[in-house]
C-alpha cells in the first residue's frame, strides 16, 4: 500500500497517551496511521474519527502479551506497508503489588507487553524502518531508572526496554534508523487505572504519585516536539528526575524516601496478608 504518505504505527492507540499522540501527529503530518490495540470497538471508533478528517487509518487488533499474536501482527504490517516511518511502542501494562505477592504469570505478562513486544515489533519491521529512514519511539518510564515499591515487575520491564534500545540505537544508527526513548513520570492514562493486582485481577488501591500528574495530551505534545527536534531521549523535568539522580548518588537515602512515599503498598500488603 503506497499513496505517498508516511506510515505511522502506534500501539495502544485506542485511548490514553497512544490516542493523544496520534492526534498530535495527525495535526502536523500527512500520514497513514496503523492503529494497534486489543479493543476492536474502540479502534474502529478512532479510525472513523481520523477518516472523517480524510486521514487514512487501518486497525490491527492484537494482544501484545502473546508472542504468537505479536508475530502475526508483524506479518500483517509487513504485508500492508512497504515502509514504516514511525513505530511508536506505546502499549503498556503495570501492576501494583509487592514482588512476593505477585504471580509469575503477572510478571511474564508485564514483561511481554512492556519489553518483548516492542523488541519483536522493532526487529520484525526493521526492513520497513530502513526503507523509510524511520524512527522507533519507545514509551518507557522513570521506573526504568530507579526502584518503585510495588512495581518490581514493571521496573524490571522498563529497565530492560531502556538497556535494549540504548544498545539497538547504536547498532542501527549507520542504517538511518533512529530511536527516541521517552521517560515519563506520572501521566493520567489507563495504564494505572487498569493496573494488575498480584493475582492478575484489577488492583483495588489507588496509585501513589509524586509531583504533578500530567495529562496525556501534554505528554503527547512533548513527544512530538522531541521528534521534530531529533532528540534521542525525553526526560521529565520534575521530582522524578531529581529522584533518579538521588538514587545514583545516594541510593540509601533515595530508598528510605521511596518507602515513605509509597508506604501504602506495604500497608495494602499487610492488610491482604
Amino acid at each position: 500500500m503506497s499513496d505517498g504518505r508516511k506510515v505511522f504505527v502506534v500501539t495502544g492507540a485506542a485511548g490514553g497517551l497512544g490516542w493523544a499522540t496520534v492526534e498530535a501527529l495527525a495535526a502536523r503530518h500527512r500520514a497513514r496511521f496503523a492503529l494497534v490495540d486489543m479493543n476492536r470497538e474502540a479502534l474502529e471508533a478512532r479510525a472513523a474519527e481520523l477518516q472523517a478528517r480524510d486521514i487514512p487509518a487501518d486497525i490491527y487488533v492484537a494482544d501484545l502479551s502473546s508472542e504468537a499474536a505479536t508475530a502475526e501482527l508483524v506479518s500483517e504490517l509487513r504485508g500492508a506497508y512497504e515502509r514504516v516511518d514511525l513505530l511508536i511502542n506505546n502499549a503498556g501494562i503495570t501492576h501494583r503489588s509487592l514482588s512476593t505477592q505477585t504471580s509469575n504469570a503477572v510478571i511474564r505478562r508485564v514483561m511481554a507487553v512492556d519489553y518483548h513486544a516492542p523488541v519483536e515489533l522493532a526487529q520484525g519491521l526493521m526492513a520497513e524502518l530502513r526503507a523509510a529512514s524511520g524512527c522507533v519511539v519507545n514509551i518507557s518510564s522513570m521506573a526504568g531508572w530507579m526502584p518503585v515499591l510495588g512495581r518490581a515487575g514493571y521496573c524490571a520491564a522498563k529497565s530492560a526496554l531502556h538497556q535494549y534500545f540504548e544498545t539497538f540505537r547504536e547498532e542501527v544508527r549507520d542504517e538511518g534508523v533512529r530511536v527516541l526513548m521517552v521517560y515519563p513520570s506520572f501521566v493520567a492514562t489507563n495504564i494505572d487505572r487498569n493496573a494488575l493486582s498480584g493475582d492478575g485481577g484489577r488492583a483495588q488501591h489507588k496509585q501513589s504519585t509524586i509531583g504533578q500528574v500530567r495529562s496525556a495530551e501534554w505528554m503527547a505534545e512533548q513527544i512530538v516536539a522531541a521528534l521534530q527536534q531529533g532528540r534521542e531521549r525525553l526526560f521529565p523535568r520534575d521530582k522524578t528526575l531529581l529522584g533518579a539522580y538521588l538514587y545514583k548518588l545516594a541510593p540509601r537515602l533515595f530508598l528510605k524516601q521511596m518507602v515513605k512515599n509509597f508506604r501504602v503498598e506495604l500497608e495494602v500488603a499487610r492488610a491482604q496478608g
